[in-house]
């Protein structure tokens, strides 16, 4: 079974990606579980989401400890939540910010876990998706993760927003091409 972890605030859209991407993993015929982990939260607050993946049916319905990809779609999170908790060696933590790895710094061991970063936020703000102060950056988050991974197919990733999104179908599937094209996985 795979197991990706979303950290995220409230209203970035960590809750719908997760959900996203179970639905992308089930058009390809896999079994999936998408669910959140939040409180009483606001806007604003961090957020936990799980997506699990498996080719046979997923009878474990607790919630990630030990994942095999994490994405961090708000890097200030990085110093106040410990994003890198329990994944697995050789994993994967994808960060949306637009700093390179360097001047990112992150805590975790690099040399255990492969870590790659996006600009999913000027990717959001570039096709209109949120606001300037408030984008939403799930769908250019998952066009990363599925070049990054490869765990699901881009079109996948697109078939599940035209499916799921409500509101600008076509500003999103933009956005998530686009971050498929430009990540780069060194």
């Amino acid at each position: 079974m795979i197991e990706v972890r979303f950290h995220g605030r409230g209203g970035q859209g960590a809750v719908i990606a997760s959900n996203l991407l179970a639905n992308a993993a089930a058009i390809e015929g896999k079994d999936v579980q998408a669910f959140p982990y939040f409180g009483v939260e606001r806007r604003g607050a961090p957020v936990t989401a799980f997506t699990k993946i498996d080719d046979k049916p997923i009878r474990n319905k607790a919630q990630i400890y030990t994942p095999d990809y994490v994405i961090i779609l708000d890097s200030s999170l990085i110093k106040g939540v410990n994003v890198s908790e329990g994944i697995k060696e050789g994993g994967i933590i994808l960060v949306n910010t637009p700093l390179s790895l360097e001047e990112l710094a992150p805590p975790w061991d690099m040399n255990k876990v492969k870590t790659i970063t996006t600009d999913a936020t000027g990717i959001a703000i570039e096709h209109g998706l949120g606001s300037i102060n408030q984008p939403i950056v799930n769908t250019s988050i998952l066009g990363a993760f599925a070049k990054v991974t490869g765990l699901v197919k881009i079109d996948s990733i697109l078939e599940a927003i035209h499916d799921m999104v409500p509101r600008k179908k076509e500003d999103n599937v933009k956005a998530a091409k686009k971050a498929y094209e430009i990540t780069k996985i060194d």
